[in-house]
């Protein structure tokens, strides 16, 4: 869970109550960590699985749609740039960016 924190940039709270309203779907399940019987590791179930399959093709007609086919070709080479740049203030480290 610590990882996913620092992938996401939330707080181990806040993904505490994502992850338990996921376990209550049935999408994803915790389980302790081996290596350190402190830590809680959480993993997708196979219905998260079949979840995240069957929701891939709607996310990038729906990305492609809003941000690809939005923009020219010279703004489509843009926006890695102006990513970086918002990026930039937001992740000074480069702590989400590294993942």
């Amino acid at each position: 869970m610590t990882g996913l924190v620092g992938r996401t940039n939330a707080t181990l709270s806040r993904l505490s109550h994502v992850v338990q309203r996921l376990e209550g779907r049935g999408l994803v399940e915790r389980f302790p960590c081996p290596q350190d019987h402190r830590a809680t590791n959480a993993r997708l179930t196979a219905e998260g699985w079949a979840k995240v399959v069957a929701s891939a093709p709607g996310h990038v007609e729906t990305v492609r749609k809003y941000v690809v086919d939005a923009l020219t070709r010279e703004q489509f080479g843009q926006l890695t740039g102006i990513s970086a740049s918002i990026l930039g203030p937001i992740d000074p480290d480069g702590a989400v960016a590294a993942h």
